[in-house]
């Protein structure tokens, strides 16, 4: 139910910025670490709070090569409308 609470939202937002247009298609930047599954992910990026180290997450959660899991999510979490197409 997940995905379907999300696809309303993109619905509900894309209708209200079009104005009364009709929407033909749109086109989402979705993070890796969003927990939607696209076609194209964003990855994830996490800044390591104890030596300030930059590294790549796979998941929500993990561990800096110095041993912290003390970790700030950077990116990889957004939903994006990158752009829509109207008629």
């Amino acid at each position: 139910m997940h995905e379907m609470s999300i696809a309303s939202s993109v619905v509900e937002i894309c209708a209200e910025q079009a104005n009364g247009a009709r929407v033909m298609r749109v086109t989402l930047e979705i993070g890796q670490l969003s927990a939607v599954m696209p076609d194209i992910e964003t990855p994830g990026q996490a800044r390591c709070l104890a030596c300030g180290a930059s590294l790549t997450l796979a998941e929500p959660f993990g561990q800096c090569e110095c041993g912290s899991v003390d970790l700030e999510l950077i990116s990889g979490q957004q939903l994006k409308i990158r752009q829509m197409e109207l008629m």
